[in-house]
């Protein structure tokens, strides 16, 4: 635990702290009556509700509809069900800003909707919930269908012998063997969506503003410190206490479970029922999925001879001081990094959680660990300007501040993806090659390592994805010779014109090639290469 937790508390406990106390301290004073005199504003307790209802309507809606895929992925083998698993997972990596221009062009004013049926969602909160669906369809999918796919299909089957019914014995047997992993996906899912930021400015316009969306306001816009002090002082203790119930909820229910390898458990549709649900999956995929990014493409193609793209390969001296495709070489870079940085602290917090034997004190970092996901981006990008900007600890000018800052994002997926394979892990077989003289090490790598390789290789996938879409963060810190793909993207969708917004949609594109090939890279490595349970 010693890595992670000093991971943690350099590179995000201290800049939290330092932003908030930048906010609420006054000549050397504590402004404490500031955060009454905040949340009792009417506006604020809306914002407030209006943050809560939606991200619980989101995680449940995103459960309804991704759950069945989980199960099409998992169980069923169909032709480019690889393929289609690294489509699935573009839509996570996208800048919100871009996604949310995107579905803005099919439910908005002019969008897609608009034209065929005359229906206009950009001024209801049904486009907020769709396009949250959009973004963490994945992580359901990805989260619940990993786990999914190693679990024993003839425990299931040994139910039915004696007499259970296929509902039954799903609900009795298989559900919850999944439940960690389900409740780790809501979890995720409730706090992408409890801090959503770019959807909600997008598509919510005036009419709707989430913490998030205040924070930023608040911030930029207003240069009110103390009142976004307060803000993420409520949004730290509302994501602390959603974390802390689901530890005490689900910490010790991913035991008992038999894993095999996933190749034994997907076989080809069989019966009418699982034909009607893989028609219904591929259908949700292609208009909620597929229809938004296919608009992206289009967009990039409308100038004659790719000049969108073609422009890209030029620095205009303005916005950036390098050519706008220097942003591909640069998020890779970045990416690659974060995601060792992310495997590291997170394999190794995964790890300590997982032993039967940890105390109280390393059980309760396992709460803390998914902070990052529910605090301000904007938040932590500000508190790494000001945390980070002396000795010993002065990144201001150093490349790896960017990875860092990603890092902290793909860290809890590491962790949140390795934790219920690794708590299922028999501690019988690390007991039994200990007593036949193997060493801790060689225990690992001989019991543990071939058990969790899968869930590493979806962890490291999940924090490679997210280091590419990363924004909020990011935003503030990286360089103007280098910025990220969503930095470049951000950048150019801020300035007026044709040439800018249609180079912001080709690297955009470019973003969801190089994102679907590393994904597609992946499942192959994932299915080639993990051998035999």
């Amino acid at each position: 635990m010693a890595l992670p937790v000093a991971f943690f508390a350099l590179f995000f406990a201290w800049p939290v702290a330092a932003i908030v106390a930048r906010g609420l301290k006054v000549d050397g004073a504590w402004q404490l009556g500031r955060i009454a005199d905040v949340v009792t504003q009417p506006d604020i307790r809306h914002v407030l509700w209006f943050t809560t209802w939606q991200a619980l309507a989101s995680t449940g809606l995103t459960l309804l509809l991704a759950l069945p895929a989980a199960y099409v992925f998992a169980r069923l083998d169909f032709p480019g069900r690889q393929v289609l698993r690294a489509v699935v997972t573009v839509p996570f990596v996208l800048p919100t800003v871009v996604a949310g221009s995107a579905f803005l062009a099919l439910v908005g004013h002019g969008g897609l909707l608009d034209d065929l049926w005359g229906v206009r969602l950009d001024t209801t909160v049904w486009a907020i919930l769709l396009a949250h669906v959009f973004f963490n369809y994945a992580v359901v999918v990805r989260t619940v269908g990993g786990l999914w796919s190693q679990l024993d299909p003839r425990q299931e089957e040994a139910a039915r012998m004696l007499g259970a019914s296929a509902l039954g014995a799903w609900r009795k047997v298989t559900l919850p063997a999944l439940a960690p992993a389900v409740a780790a996906a809501a979890l995720m899912v409730f706090l992408f969506t409890f801090t959503s930021f770019g959807i909600v400015q997008i598509l919510g316009g005036p009419t709707f503003s989430t913490l998030e969306v205040e924070i930023y306001r608040q911030t930029s816009e207003v240069f009110d410190l103390s009142t976004a002090a307060v803000l993420t002082l409520v949004q730290f203790v509302a994501v602390g206490a959603i974390l802390a119930v689901h530890a005490w909820t689900v910490r010790r229910r991913e035991t008992a479970l038999r894993l095999v390898d996933p190749k034994r458990t997907a076989r080809r549709p069989r019966g009418a029922g699982q034909w009607a649900l893989l028609a219904g999956v591929l259908v949700t995929i292609a208009l909620l999925l597929v229809l938004p990014l296919a608009v992206l493409v289009r967009r990039s193609l409308d100038a004659p001879g790719l000049g969108y793209y073609r422009a890209l390969t030029h620095s205009d001296g303005g916005t950036f001081l390098v050519a706008p495709v220097h942003a591909v070489w640069t998020s890779l870079l970045y990416a690659v990094a974060a995601t060792a940085i992310a495997v590291g602290v997170g394999g190794l917090a995964a790890a300590a959680l997982a032993r039967r034997d940890a105390g109280r004190l390393v059980r309760g970092f396992d709460a803390l660990l998914m902070l990052p996901l529910g605090v301000s981006a904007v938040t932590v990008g500000f508190g790494f300007l000001i945390a980070l900007d002396k000795p010993p600890l002065d990144l201001r000018q150093s490349w790896i501040l960017v990875p860092l800052a990603q890092a902290l994002v793909g860290a809890p997926f590491v962790v949140r993806t390795m934790l219920p394979v690794l708590r299922a892990v028999d501690v019988r077989l690390r007991e039994a090659a200990a007593v036949l003289g193997a060493s801790p090490w060689r225990v690992w790598r001989e019991v543990d390592l071939p058990m969790v390789r899968r869930a590493l290789l979806v962890a490291a996938g999940f924090a490679f994805a997210v280091s590419l879409g990363e924004f909020g963060a990011t935003v503030f810190i990286a360089r103007p010779d280098n910025p990220t793909l969503p930095v470049a993207v951000a950048r150019l969708l801020s300035r007026p014109g044709d040439l800018n917004y249609g180079q912001a949609m080709a690297l955009s594109t470019i973003l969801m090639v190089v994102c679907a090939a590393a994904l597609l890279l992946l499942e192959r490595l994932r299915t080639d290469r993990t051998g035999e349970f």
